[in-house]
């Protein structure tokens, strides 16, 4: 999903009104907002959180010093581990280390639900989805097999 997509999701999820244009820059294309008021923003954790603050949902950047750290420490993350990558191998390390990180935690920052939960799953759901695709398709092939060889039993007892 692009970034721009991601804000635009963001920005419907927060209860923002649309009117925010965002536009790319750079060869990794990098998310730009122009803003009314002033200098635009760029890089898709800056964004999000200005939209954040527009609605006014503070508590989404965390609520405690701690919980702002490790808010920031996975918005990093998520631009600098997840996003850019499409190795099979480095997706499936990724999970592993998401999954044993979350093994004992409700969210990323433990209990509450914050920004970094958000961009976090827009980041990897295109390999999420990618990979259910790939489930679904090796599911029916199997079906399929199956299914063909019942037919064979079944028309070689007749």
């Amino acid at each position: 999903m692009a970034a721009a997509a991601e804000l635009t999701l963001l920005e419907k999820s927060l209860g923002l009104s649309k009117g925010n244009k965002y536009s790319a820059q750079g060869e990794r294309q990098i998310p730009v907002l122009q803003t009314n008021n002033g200098p635009s923003l760029t890089g898709l954790t800056t964004i999000a959180a200005h939209l954040v603050k527009q609605a006014n949902k503070e508590y989404l950047l965390g609520s405690t010093a701690e919980e702002k750290a490790i808010v920031q420490q996975w918005l990093e993350y998520r631009v600098t581990r997840v996003d850019g990558h499409s190795n099979k191998d480095d997706i499936r390390t990724l999970l592993k280390d998401l999954n044993s990180y979350l093994e004992d935690k409700v969210y990323l920052t433990g209990y509450n639900f914050t920004l970094a939960d958000i961009l976090l799953y827009y980041g990897l759901h295109r390999f999420i989805a990618k990979y259910i695709r790939e489930i679904n398709t090796f599911s029916r092939n199997s079906s399929q097999t199956q299914t063909s060889t019942v037919v064979e039993l079944h028309g070689g007892v007749k």
